[in-house]
């Protein structure tokens, strides 16, 4: 069984994606359109989101899983209590696609990220040639980039 899962937080990091999911492969990368990045959680401790929002959108990658993959990703991402997961339509490669996403469930206020946390999101930005400047306004609602 493989499937289309779209990473948009610190699954974006290719060094942490290849240990926690070594079968996963990369397709590439895209925008996420009527989304925005938010973080959600303890300040300090807060973690990615995304919500719907019309006007936003969301630098992602897209990864080929597999079963062991998924149930991976399950563990880490807290499903079903902290993640559920959610069908999203994203444009890849010229063609509209639909994927798996991890979206957190209610109830978790707006907060900031540890350092270490948005420094991992942070380097899968770059890796994949995207600009940081939606991940720090979504962590510091500031769009200065470090």
């Amino acid at each position: 069984m493989k499937k289309l899962y779209l990473a948009y937080g610190s699954n974006m990091n290719l060094e942490q994606m290849a240990y926690r999911c070594p079968t996963a492969r990369l397709q590439g990368s895209a925008t996420l359109e009527g989304f925005k990045l938010t973080f959600r959680g303890p300040h300090g401790g807060a973690v990615a989101n995304i919500e719907a929002d019309p006007a936003g959108n969301v630098p992602v990658l897209l990864w080929e899983i597999q079963a062991a993959d998924e149930a991976a990703l399950d563990r880490y991402e807290g499903f079903p209590i902290l993640y559920r997961k959610q069908t999203v339509s994203v444009e890849f490669n010229g063609q509209c696609r639909k994927v798996m996403a991890y979206v957190m469930t209610p109830g978790r206020r707006i907060g900031v990220p540890s350092t270490y946390y948005f420094n991992i999101i942070r380097d899968g930005y770059r890796s994949a040639g995207f600009k940081s400047d939606t991940l720090t306004f979504a962590a510091y609602g500031s769009t200065v980039v470090e």
